[in-house]
C-alpha cells in the first residue's frame, strides 16, 4: 500500500522541473521508466524522512534552467 503511494507520488511529481531532471538523468544512466520512476520515489521518500528527523520543512531548490 505504502509502496503504491509512494510510485504514484513519484509518478504525479513528473510535472515538477526539478523531478523531471531527475527522472531524466536516471533513464540517461540506462534505467528503464519504472526503474526510474522507484528512483524518484526512493528519493522523494530519502527528502521526507530527513524533514520528519530534523522538524524542517522542504526548502526546493530552483530547476538548473529556470
Amino acid at each position: 500500500m505504502l509502496e503504491s503511494a509512494l510510485f504514484l507520488s513519484a509518478f504525479a511529481a513528473l510535472r515538477d522541473p526539478i523531478s523531471r531532471d531527475y527522472y531524466a538523468r536516471k533513464v540517461q544512466q540506462g534505467k528503464r521508466h519504472n526503474q526510474a520512476l522507484i528512483a524518484l520515489a526512493r528519493r522523494r521518500c530519502d527528502v521526507l524522512f530527513a524533514m520528519l528527523r530534523d522538524g524542517a520543512f522542504l526548502q526546493p531548490r530552483s530547476a538548473p534552467n529556470a
